[in-house]
């Protein structure tokens, strides 16, 4: 290794090795079709989630959106009466994802947290474009706020939240309710986002070329997500672009071998100059998508950690 070459997490590695070596690949999304790579990621969201216990009280739902109805899961912490909630959108580049892949990773936060967590099964591209995911998770954080009571959480404490596609989501969610004037969210918990639509920047240069998520990857992403070249300027597809004044504390965290390492460090400091309280954690040796890994990375299982004490003091805070 010399000083140009990043340290690999050891465990990341292995973590590869073993999902190879299981037959455990996805399908390069670009050319094969998106059945079989929606299929792929499935199975490695079970494998992943082997073992997990499931809370006491967790259920699935479906709430009214503004296409029809959409699938959530509500996970609520044992032995806790009117907890705030997290409202959370998985990852999967818009197009793909599903409620049981991110069931191990959210009993974990909820768990150590304390706080419960509605997990938005929202509607996928290319079925659904741009920006249909989006207005599902406002509707599903508005619905939160006005009838949460009814759900068994504090309809007062609330968070948004998401990993990849899911933060840009949840942050742009955030942005429309703040418009709306909706005070309940109090809390954005932001994992390895995309906050913008550029796929050239220096993170992506240098660490989009390989397996994992590349710049072709990242690029049709956007051209199977929106339907017009002009949408890639809309805040709401790209919220770094949008006003981010006024919005509640965030908790920023991303691996340090991620092409979307630049979106992270941007959307910092686009937050420091609107006077957003927010902090970014950067994990050593790790690349995109690492959240799930728990059960295989021990980064993985120390960033659920900090990442549920950071959502706990959040919500502390609101209560405060």
């Amino acid at each position: 290794m010399n000083d140009t070459t990043p340290w690999v997490d050891p465990e990341l590695i292995a973590a590869g090795q073993l999902l190879q070596s299981r037959g455990f690949v996805v399908p390069d999304r670009t050319k094969a079709p998106l059945s079989e790579v929606r299929a792929a990621q499935d199975r490695i969201g079970a494998f992943l989630g082997e073992g997990s216990v499931p809370l006491r009280q967790e259920r699935n739902l479906s709430l009214p959106g503004p296409h029809g109805q959409v699938p959530c899961r509500l996970y609520l912490p044992d032995d806790a009466t009117r907890p705030p909630l997290i409202v959370y959108a998985h990852g999967g580049g818009f197009m793909q994802g599903s409620l049981p892949s991110w069931d191990a990773m959210l009993r974990e936060l909820v768990r150590q947290s304390g706080v419960a967590a509605l997990s938005v099964d929202y509607k996928l591209a290319p079925e659904h474009r741009f920006p249909k995911a989006f207005e599902e998770m406002v509707a599903a954080t508005r619905l939160a706020a006005r009838e949460g009571a009814d759900l068994g959480i504090d309809p007062t404490r609330l968070a948004v939240g998401g990993d990849s596609a899911g933060a840009n989501l949840a942050l742009a969610a955030a942005m429309a309710l703040r418009d709306e004037g909706l005070r309940a969210i109090r809390f954005m918990l932001l994992i390895y986002g995309v906050y913008s639509t550029d796929a050239e920047s220096p993170s992506w240069q240098r660490f989009g070329q390989g397996a994992g998520l590349s710049q072709s990857q990242m690029r049709w992403i956007w051209e199977t997500y929106l339907e017009r070249s002009e949408q890639r300027n809309d805040w709401r597809a790209a919220p770094i672009l949008g006003n981010l004044k006024g919005l509640p504390p965030a908790h920023l965290i991303v691996g340090s071998l991620d092409p979307l390492l630049d979106d992270s460090h941007r959307l910092a400091a686009a937050l420091e100059q609107a006077g957003v309280p927010h902090t970014l954690k950067v994990y050593e040796g790790i690349n995109h998508g690492f959240i799930r890994y728990g059960r295989l990375i021990g980064t993985a299982r120390r960033a659920i950690g900090e990442i549920a004490a950071a959502l706990r003091d959040g919500m502390m805070a609101a209560a405060g």
